[in-house]
């Protein structure tokens, strides 16, 4: 009997994990075309799926969630995912998602004799300082805390984004010059812990809603991540919070530190790209960032050596470790020639700097802005992230085809696979349907509705009631 399904053991070593990516939208005008607001544009870029599905808010073909969020942002919640690559396939097929819906918008807007190109930025910070999320959920045992496990985390979280941040150009603000910020999120939260989401953005929400059978399970919402456009960048962002995951569920020695003060220290860290930030510990010591985000590291190296090899492979997990060790050590030695392809926060840097010492000024000028927020663009051919890519200069983690696969194709290993088989069948149909994360229901002609609460089960005898009972009245 696997983790998943025993009552006895409360270690997910195979772990339910997903991604929710918030959108920044924007189009450019002529010297003569009124500038269309966010909501405008939202509307023209959701028109095709309002048109099939009466709703901006559904389950796409691939088991994942779009929908319009609030702010007019485009956001893709992905399907239920139980390996690290697999996340990031499904995370990527969303950008694509999304950029078919801009370039229909485009052809939209030009049929109305409105022409102009639709931008959509994975990023988290917009030209007026609003800021939109990237959140990570993870599936823990029902028998943590989540409170006191959040404590436990908060060290690490704080530090994280010295190796996975997106990066920024802060702009100038009273006193203060314009600067370079490793993280885009880092001065959006205002707590560690917290049932908040916006009016006081916390570091992990404690809202409990576990999409699945509450008495096993709870699902932990990570806010403070920032969005990643490289895909190394990703899997180093959720593969070493996977890893300190499970060695917290598995009771394994983890590196504690009592930092006073942790907000206000995830603004510092933010500053400083050395990692020797000082955190004063409640004890009256000091630590650096980057050696607490070391010390994690050690122990992770230490957990795989015991690890079961299940869900996201454990040699995996080891490419995971060795990013991680080659960031620490580029931190520490200040040489970032050896990771200069794979952290965000590093290859715009370095970008933003070679045309800095061109220009001769400061992290001030307008023309490096725009290179910060083109690097965010997901249109392939047009973003800069996308033109690097194709140079060379930044490195993949997974493969297109995986990724294109992934666009129209559900997870097959978890829960997803069940939503997929579902969805599919109605469309075919044309079958009235209603569907979330744990309920299917056929409407008509008498409502029928099963729900499944294990988000590890890929298959289940009643979803062929449910097809069948389809199948029967609207074949």
């Amino acid at each position: 009997m696997s983790e998943a399904s025993a009552a006895v053991s409360p270690v997910f070593t195979r772990r339910i994990m997903g991604i929710e990516v918030e959108y920044g939208i924007f189009t450019s005008a002529t010297p003569e075309q009124r500038k269309l607001t966010p909501d405008e544009v939202a509307r023209v870029l959701f028109r095709p799926i309002i048109d099939e599905y009466s709703s901006s808010n559904i389950f796409s073909p691939n088991a994942s969630r779009l929908y319009l969020d609030v702010g007019s942002h485009p956001e893709v919640a992905t399907a239920e995912c139980d390996s690290l690559t697999q996340l990031i396939n499904y995370e990527r097929a969303g950008d694509r998602v999304m950029d078919g819906l801009a370039r229909k918008a485009e052809q939209a807007l030009e049929a109305e004799g409105c022409a102009r190109s639709v931008y959509l930025f994975k990023n988290n910070v917009d030209s007026a300082g609003n800021s939109y999320g990237c959140h990570e959920n993870y599936l823990i045992s029902r028998h943590m805390i989540l409170k006191n496990l959040g404590v436990a985390l908060l060290p690490f979280m704080i530090t994280r984004q010295l190796i996975c941040g997106a990066g920024m150009i802060a702009p100038a603000k009273g006193n203060e010059p314009a600067k370079f910020l490793l993280s885009q999120r880092a001065d959006q939260v205002w707590e560690g812990v917290s049932s908040a989401t916006t009016r006081s953005r916390p570091i992990i929400n404690t809202r409990d809603e576990p999409h699945g059978d509450s008495k096993r399970f709870r699902r932990m919402h990570v806010i403070v991540g920032d969005s990643s456009m490289a895909e190394p960048t990703s899997a180093l962002k959720v593969g070493s919070t996977l890893l300190v995951l499970e060695m917290l569920e598995a009771g394994f020695d983890v590196p504690r530190f009592a930092v006073d003060k942790p907000i206000s220290r995830i603004r510092d860290i933010a500053r400083d790209a050395t990692g020797r930030t000082p955190l004063h510990l409640e004890d009256g010591s000091t630590v650096t960032a980057l050696e607490v985000q070391a010390a994690f590291c050690a122990q992770a190296k230490r957990w795989l050596e015991q690890r079961e090899d299940a869900g996201t492979p454990t040699a995996e997990l080891r490419r995971v470790v060795d990013l991680w060790e080659r960031v620490l050590a580029a931190i520490e030695s200040q040489d970032f020639s050896k990771v200069d392809r794979e952290i965000d926060w590093i290859i715009k840097r370095g970008l933003v700097e070679r045309y800095r010492d061109k220009l001769g000024g400061d992290w001030g000028h307008p023309k490096l802005a725009q290179i910060d927020l083109t690097y965010h663009d997901i249109r392939a051919g047009r973003g800069l992230y996308d033109i690097l890519l194709r140079r060379g200069m930044i490195a993949r983690w997974t493969q297109d085809e995986a990724i294109e696969h992934a666009i129209n194709h559900a997870p097959d290993t978890t829960r997803a696979a069940l939503r997929g088989k579902f969805l599919a069948a109605a469309h075919r149909l044309n079958a009235n349907v209603t569907v979330d994360w744990t309920r299917l229901k056929v409407n008509r002609p008498e409502p029928l509705t099963e729900e499944f609460l294990d988000p590890f089960d890929a298959e289940d005898p009643r979803l062929d009631e449910l097809l069948a009972y389809m199948e029967k009245f609207h074949s």
